[in-house]
């Protein structure tokens, strides 16, 4: 990534070397999906990166903060996708007690059209599982076409705002027993 935030998830799917009549395929790319630290620098550019995103979704609100500290509350947990050891994608859930509200995920522009977005979900309703939870929520934008159709895929409908979330027309709210 360095210093100018792009990436391109290319560099994973490299071809064969060929000396001669020997080939020698490349190792397979690495992806682990696990709870992280939004703080640590190589996770830092992807949340700047998220950030800018959901600035540009909507340029008639105020951004929302996807700080670090934002991310580091209790009851949230954050987790990364890396492949080796590269972080291209995360996710947060926020346990509410009767809920828990998935939020921030992304995936690198780069990156995305590889299903790594729907192993994110399944990577975060897992976590949600594991810890007890039965119910998820989540808020997206109705420009996040892309996103509406993952979560309908994976069993979401559509719900009434809940917790502090107020119905505005840019906005869908979707839910899903686990």
């Amino acid at each position: 990534m360095g210093g100018t935030g792009h990436f391109a998830c290319d560099r994973f799917f490299l071809r064969s070397l060929n000396d001669g009549d020997l080939t020698v395929p490349p190792p397979p790319p690495s992806l682990v999906f696990a709870v992280d630290d939004p703080g640590r620098p190589d996770v830092l550019p992807l949340i700047e990166q998220l950030h800018g995103y959901l600035s540009d979704l909507d340029r008639h609100l105020p951004p929302p903060s996807v700080g670090v500290e934002s991310l580091r509350q209790p009851h949230t947990t954050f987790m990364t996708a890396r492949v080796d050891g590269l972080p291209l994608a995360c996710g947060a859930a926020v346990d509410h007690g009767e809920y828990v509200e998935l939020k921030y995920m992304y995936v690198l522009p780069a990156c995305r059209g590889m299903g790594l977005g729907k192993q994110m979900l399944e990577a975060l309703e897992q976590q949600v599982r594991s810890a007890g939870g039965k119910t998820v929520k989540l808020e997206t934008g109705t420009a996040q076409t892309e996103s509406i159709e993952l979560y309908e895929r994976a069993g979401y409908r559509r719900c009434r705002p809940f917790g502090d979330h107020r119905a505005i027309a840019s906005s869908i709210f979707m839910e899903k027993s686990l």
